[in-house]
């Protein structure tokens, strides 16, 4: 997503040398959505991987109506279904999606109709494998029912642990993959992250609650806890948040998002980070679920999660 848009100004030079870079790391998993730019990243995303298709996974997601290129609400209707998925099709120049995912839930159309449209893409050789993002436990359920859910997609890192007491057993129990997105809590957990008000204006951070006020003193102070940790190891503190997620389980594949060669290194290096039961306990004493101030998005923005 930052590649082309949320974050700062698009370099999709060194976006593509970084996604290149990713392959010769032996990063495999790529993910984008049509809303990202709306629509360049995916374009961007299908340059980068020309020659490289069969080595690498590509995830992309569809739920979202986009308006003169912004987004306008909520759309799965099973029409809009594959009309999203044919234009991400067209724009990643590929005849094959690993990985779709409705990217929100959309609660004016019945979740067996939105994977009943999206099984038929499966059917088709269109799509491989079926995902949700930010979806509940009755949804989950029900859409699992109708074909087999591969993932799920949502914000989960040591500062967002909201998916620890229900959803993390149910998607042990149906056998789905948890793909975290803001594995770094939106740069938070390296330690870099400024107030919400000094990011610029078209940067999605100014309008995270987390960072506001009193929220980001207190979420500041938990933090410290990685911080410490990482320099005790020699490492950063982002690689030590990435090796926290990679030691929950083999089914948490987190997505840590970059637009540069240097921080896409150093995340990649987090995956060699070993942390041992006492550091784990460390850190879960010092972030345990629940613990940060603040909801992960505006309200607005909150009434788009399934939960």
């Amino acid at each position: 997503m930052g590649m082309s848009h949320a974050y700062g100004v698009p370099d999709d030079a060194e976006s593509i040398a970084t996604i290149h870079r990713a392959i010769e790391l032996g990063v495999t998993f790529f993910d984008t959505a049509e809303v990202y730019g709306p629509f360049i990243n995916e374009e961007l995303v299908g340059r980068a991987l020309q020659g490289r298709r069969d080595s690498v996974v590509i995830a992309t997601k569809f739920g979202f109506r986009i308006k003169d290129g912004k987004m306008a609400g909520l759309d799965s209707r099973p029409e809009h279904v594959r009309e999203a998925a044919e234009g991400s099709l067209k724009r990643l120049g590929t005849d094959y999606i690993d990985l779709l995912y409705q990217h929100r839930v959309d609660r004016q159309v019945p979740i067996e109709d939105v994977v009943g449209a999206m099984a038929k893409l499966v059917k088709e050789g269109k799509v491989r494998h079926l995902g949700l993002s930010e979806a509940g436990e009755a949804t989950i359920r029900r859409a699992h029912a109708v074909h087999p859910i591969a993932a799920l997609q949502s914000e989960y890192s040591l500062w967002e642990r909201n998916l620890e007491p229900r959803i993390i057993p149910l998607l042990r129990e149906l056998g789905i993959g948890l793909v975290p997105f803001s594995p770094l809590g939106r740069g938070f957990l390296t330690g870099n992250v400024q107030r919400a008000e000094d990011y610029p204006q078209n940067d999605f951070r100014r309008n995270d609650p987390r960072l506001q006020g009193a929220n980001f003193e207190n979420n500041v102070r938990m933090a410290a806890a990685v911080r410490e940790l990482a320099a005790n190891k020699g490492a950063t503190a982002g690689q030590v948040a990435l090796a926290w997620l990679l030691h929950q389980g083999l089914d948490i594949v987190p997505i840590p998002g970059t637009k540069r060669r240097v921080y896409l290194e150093e995340n990649a290096a987090a995956a060699s980070l070993s942390l041992s039961p006492e550091e784990l306990r460390r850190l879960d004493a010092a972030l345990p679920p629940g613990a940060t101030s603040g909801p992960r998005y505006g309200e607005e923005m909150m009434a788009t999660v399934d939960r």
